[in-house]
């Protein structure tokens, strides 16, 4: 295969071959979240505005985003401004915002039906046993605001959130130099967002953990962001929940060679465009295949408009695999537990059942993973960096909580107490013991 003589460098590796592991190893090889430098000075920022509310967040928004402003009130973002920008916006867009809104709302609401419901029920002797599930108060959303603007990021924190019942969202975006962006704000209007500030960063992150004069502190902190963000999240934890903590974006592709290789090219670039750390694989048994994709990675990619980026992800983390069969490939997807798996197959779903663990599976030719990122409905905050082996998609389950109840009769009591009492007296827990004993007849 002849490939241009500025061709970047693109891994080629065989999971057959005797070297894979160690390439493996140095392939997979989990990158720090946070380095040590960030994180402490993520903890100066957070103690900072902890200490001194809306005063350390404009100064730490005059000098990250170099937004000068006299008071937090010029950083509130109106509702009249969200619904000023809703209506400003093409028609083609506006629509777009609406039918992506829509169907990200019908999915969660049926996700509702599934987990989000109270239960009940009695034993024999009148015992009342149950569940509770109760939405949060109050949640924060942030939403990124660096190389790129995301209303999809509005849509699909803030849309769960109003599905499961939250009350207050609040949502964040950094504005570098004051340039607010119309469609993220548009998609805060179509959302449902209550209230709405231009502040990011760490700061952003203690302000809603924290609260401040101005911003209201919330129970919850969903959404990614920078190194920053995510070393201030880790660190709130237990002031306030956190959601994930979420490191590049990933895309694997597993492809028997029966899909358009330019159509698996740009779902590679559709990942490596996000980040230089973002990491796009694809996994093939035909190798005659790999060839082509390989060759449609290198024809498409001058005409990308975030070229560098993408050369730069796949130059670092990017891989082409040939593997001895699918069955292999869906080992290797196991092990690597990506963000995004997609199964471009001519018949995906006989491999469905090999596959445990990914943030989503993106089944057949046509389901590119684009689609989930907007419009299909599924939500597309997902674990990265491996995590999808223990964690799961944001959802409406993110923003519910469940109380245990529990109202025990006076029969039941007979019978429950002696077993507590044994129990207790096990572990040398007297007043548990006599507590439940003094309710014996």
């Amino acid at each position: 295969m002849n490939m241009p003589l500025n061709a970047p460098p693109l891994r080629r590796l065989d999971a057959t071959g005797p070297d894979f592991e160690t390439q493996y190893r140095a392939l997979f090889a989990r990158m720090a979240d946070e380095n040590a430098e960030i994180d402490a000075r993520a903890a100066d920022i957070l103690r900072d505005v902890q200490s001194r509310g809306d005063a350390a967040v404009l100064d730490c928004t005059r000098r990250f985003d170099r937004l000068d402003v006299p008071d937090m009130a010029a950083l509130e973002i109106s509702q009249a401004e969200l619904r000023a920008a809703l209506a400003a916006i093409t028609p083609e867009q506006r629509s777009a915002l609406e039918v992506a809104a829509s169907r990200v709302r019908r999915y969660h609401e049926r996700q509702l039906q599934q987990v989000g419901q109270s239960w009940e029920y009695r034993d024999e002797d009148g015992t009342l046993l149950g569940q509770k599930v109760t939405p949060l108060d109050r949640v924060g959303i942030y939403v990124p605001g660096g190389k790129a603007a995301y209303p999809s990021s509005v849509l699909m924190n803030a849309i769960p959130a109003h599905v499961a019942g939250v009350q207050d969202i609040i949502m964040v975006v950094p504005t570098p130099g004051g340039e607010r962006n119309p469609l993220v704000l548009a998609a805060a209007a179509v959302a449902g967002v209550s209230r709405a500030f231009a502040i990011g960063g760490a700061q952003a992150v203690g302000a809603l953990a924290y609260g401040t004069a101005t911003v209201p502190a919330v129970d919850k902190i969903v959404g990614p962001g920078n190194a920053y963000v995510a070393a201030a999240k880790r660190r709130v934890f237990g002031i306030c929940g956190i959601d994930m903590i979420a490191g590049p974006s990933e895309i694997l592709v597993l492809a028997d060679g029966s899909t358009p290789p330019d159509w698996v090219a740009m779902d590679l670039f559709s990942q490596a465009e996000h980040d230089e750390l973002a990491q796009s694989i694809l996994l093939c048994p035909d190798a005659a295949y790999i060839d082509a994709v390989a060759s449609a990675i290198h024809r498409l990619l001058p005409d990308m408009p975030r070229k560098a980026i993408i050369e730069a992800s796949l130059a670092g983390r990017g891989a082409l695999v040939q593997v001895r069969d699918m069955a292999q490939a869906c080992e290797l997807a196991n092990r690597i537990a990506p963000e995004h798996l997609e199964i471009s197959a001519q018949d995906p779903h006989q491999f469905v059942p090999l596959l445990k663990h990914a943030g989503a599976l993106f089944l057949g030719a046509y389901t590119s993973e684009s689609l989930g990122d907007y419009c299909a409905g599924p939500n597309h905050v997902l674990p990265t960096s491996g995590t999808a082996r223990f964690s799961s998609p944001l959802g409406v389950y993110d923003f519910i909580k469940r109380s245990s109840i529990i109202e025990v009769s006076a029969e039941g009591a007979q019978r429950l107490g002696r077993i507590a009492s044994v129990l207790a007296h096990g572990e040398r827990l007297t007043a548990h013991a006599r507590a439940a004993e003094m309710r014996l007849r």
